[in-house]
């Protein structure tokens, strides 16, 4: 390989998969969060391809399984495709392949899976994946089956075992899902290893935030979202600059109880919002939300609330490296 790195590549299928990773080192996995479990997999990759002087991506697919098979109830993506796809470029990876999901595609002979895709369409050096993957019909592609197939076939297969986190806690993205509907965003953010952010484009509101002295840029999330109803003191990445504030996740009960809105209101900051793409990372849960008999206990509420965001960001370190690579503690 060249000491040149090439632009990151995101393909969608194999038909689009890019002639510069064939032969390459895949990790395969949903990677759904990128979490410190997912990237001690992603490691091991990126160790065995730079010592083969090969190429690594990762191999996920898209929608998550369990929505194929559970429609009526989506899965909450932690990392939606496009975010997804920063994590794994910031993290050191040189692309990614999202393959769809589908019933006929879960339907696959695990043998034909690793024939058709693994060896046909992509002629992997090697394959890294966790100890509780399984792919092919009915589940049969199990690790061990991986490693016998890697053995008949040529290529490498390492298994690696669940991470724990602080001595105590496996780290699953189902677990992280689970903190952030209790709103414990710090154990969230420790699973991760790197503050949990959405993005999505400002829209237009009510207004009512910029005659209460808190103009709010106000996105829309998942529907299947299932981040706790509260305040939050963020940060904010506006044209890439980093920007601090407070935020509101919920549905307003002092005013209309509607649909799910995300709030933000940013520090110190003046400009035109409507339509950007802000990438909004939670940094700690202030309260819940709640409904205030008058507008004057809320205005007293939010000056309170933004003081002790303010208090909450203003030493902030990044958790790691990748923390600093999202950009969300500035240099």
């Amino acid at each position: 390989m060249s000491d040149i790195r090439l632009p990151f590549a995101h393909a969608e299928d194999l038909d689009r998969f890019p002639q510069h990773l064939k032969g390459g080192v895949v990790a395969i996995g949903n990677f759904d969060g990128v979490h410190r479990g997912h990237r001690v997999v992603l490691q091991h990759a990126i160790d065995i391809a730079h010592a083969a002087d090969a190429p690594v991506y990762a191999m996920t697919f898209e929608p998550h399984p369990r929505t194929v098979f559970n429609p009526d109830k989506p899965v909450f993506r932690l990392t939606p495709q496009q975010a997804r796809a920063e994590v794994l470029e910031a993290f050191g990876l040189d692309g990614v392949l999202v393959l769809p999901f589908s019933r006929e595609f879960a339907g696959l002979e695990a043998a034909d899976f690793v024939r058709r895709i693994l060896i046909g369409s992509l002629g992997i050096r090697h394959a890294v994946t966790g100890h509780d993957f399984h792919f092919g019909r009915g589940r049969a592609g199990t690790p061990d089956f991986l490693k016998a197939a890697g053995s008949e076939h040529g290529f490498g297969v390492t298994i690696v075992a669940a991470e724990v986190y602080e001595g105590r806690e496996v780290i699953s993205s189902s677990r992280i899902r689970e903190a952030l509907a209790e709103g414990d965003i710090a154990l969230a953010n420790g699973l991760l290893g790197y503050r949990w952010f959405v993005e999505a484009e400002v829209r237009h509101g009510e207004k009512r935030g910029r005659e209460l002295g808190y103009p709010t840029a106000n996105l829309r999330l998942a529907d299947e979202c299932t981040l706790r109803h509260g305040i939050y003191a963020v940060r904010v990445l506006v044209d890439g600059k980093p920007v601090d504030g407070v935020a509101s996740y919920g549905r307003r009960p002092t005013f209309d109880n509607g649909a799910p809105l995300l709030e933000v209101f940013l520090f110190d900051f003046s400009g035109d919002l409507y339509g950007k793409r802000l990438r909004v990372s939670f940094v700690s849960y202030l309260r819940p939300e709640e409904k205030f008999t008058s507008l004057d206990a809320l205005i007293a509420q939010m000056d309170r609330d933004s003081a002790e965001a303010r208090a909450a960001l203003a030493s902030l370190s990044p958790l790691s490296p990748l923390d600093l690579a999202l950009g969300n503690v500035p240099l």
